[in-house]
């Protein structure tokens, strides 16, 4: 195994055509990650998945707060939007994408477990109070360096994305691999200069499939 891993954001039902909360194009993305996981499975790189997975009763949903979807309030001191349910543990609604070629991912995270708090970041929850597997499992094989895409952009892409700079990891984001919310219409590209801006490069994925950027 190399010092570098794929690490696909939650490619879920949910957000996919006719799910819950489904992201405008989502349904281009599993092509994107399965030329990927082709490219880092020839090089030894490992390939990573995080899962949204909630209880039924998460705290982040506006069923559970008797509010309308999308609105925004507080939950555990932070702020909040409030969120159709969805990615509830153990439904097809949570499980991958069907055409993702899961049979060559390598370890699955889970985040969102914890019903008081929302968890973005395949790393931490939103107030950094509890951290997933991802970072010890990233340190034992050695990982430095990640290749990030998946959903949604300018939520669980961008927290995880400026939680692995923040850890230290060389960050290397395929934009046409992610799909926004886009609450607000300039949500994604918001956070994709967010995320450049504070050490993230970024590439399409034929600019990535052209070059091996390692030592560039």
């Amino acid at each position: 195994m190399t010092q570098r891993a794929l690490l696909i954001i939650d490619l879920q039902n949910d957000f996919c055509a006719g799910g819950a909360l489904a992201v405008a194009d989502a349904d281009s993305t599993p092509d994107v990650a399965n030329a990927l996981i082709a490219w880092c499975k020839t090089r030894g790189d490992a390939v990573l998945a995080s899962q949204d997975w909630h209880p039924a009763n998460h705290g982040s949903f506006a069923s559970q707060q008797q509010t309308q979807p999308f609105t925004q309030g507080e939950l555990d001191g932070l702020p909040q939007t409030w969120w159709p349910d969805h990615c509830i543990q153990h439904t097809d609604g949570a499980a991958l994408h069907p055409q993702l070629k899961q049979q060559a991912i390598d370890a699955v995270f889970y985040k969102g477990e914890n019903p008081a708090i929302d968890s973005y970041s395949a790393f931490f929850d939103n107030g950094r109070r509890q951290q997933t597997q991802l970072n010890g499992w990233l340190a034992h094989h050695g990982i430095h360096e990640l290749i990030v895409m998946g959903l949604a952009t300018d939520y669980c892409v961008k927290f995880t994305v400026l939680d692995a700079l923040r850890l230290g990891y060389r960050v290397n984001v395929i934009t046409d691999g992610c799909r926004g919310v886009n609450i607000g219409a300039q949500d994604s590209a918001l956070a994709l200069r967010e995320m450049a801006a504070a050490g993230a490069r970024l590439y399409t994925l034929a600019d990535w499939l052209e070059q091996d950027p390692r030592g560039h």
